[in-house]
């Protein structure tokens, strides 16, 4: 197999992946009701609007610092102030880093970079399933 068709083969597999981590991510999204978005498991935590909030804006910065070898400062834009403006976010920044994963070349840091991302996001969303849980609601069932 030539170089070119494993970059093809290497980033439709990846392509696919993150695919199935947004579907999965955005059904957790929409199974909690607007009116439980500000519902918090602890005091001292972020509640669940703004839990999903960091998912999207940290696909962004770790797009930026660790695909696109964009070095930026953590610095959080504000908190989408409900369901609808949350969840066209996430849409956005999964839209954004899908984009750049299906032009880029791909090198050893890019690929751990854009592991990086998924397991941020893997991190939070079992959280997020765990404010579901909490509000008695069944979480979507878990594909990959």
């Amino acid at each position: 197999m030539n170089q070119q068709k494993t970059i093809s083969v290497l980033n439709q597999q990846l392509l696919s992946t993150l695919e199935n981590s947004k579907n999965y991510t955005m059904a957790v999204a929409e199974a909690m009701p607007e009116g439980k978005f500000n519902s918090k498991l602890v005091e001292s935590n972020w509640n669940f609007r703004e839990l999903l909030h960091h998912i999207a804006y940290g696909i962004h910065w770790w797009e930026a610092n660790y695909v696109k070898d964009v070095k930026t400062d953590w610095d959080p834009t504000p908190t989408k102030s409900n369901k609808k403006e949350v969840i066209k976010y996430l849409n956005d920044s999964y839209d954004a880093l899908q984009k750049t994963i299906s032009k880029e070349k791909l090198s050893d840091e890019k690929l751990h970079g854009f592991h990086a991302t998924l397991d941020h996001i893997t991190h939070h969303r079992g959280q997020a399933v765990l404010f579901l849980r909490s509000q008695g609601l069944t979480a979507p069932e878990y594909t990959y």
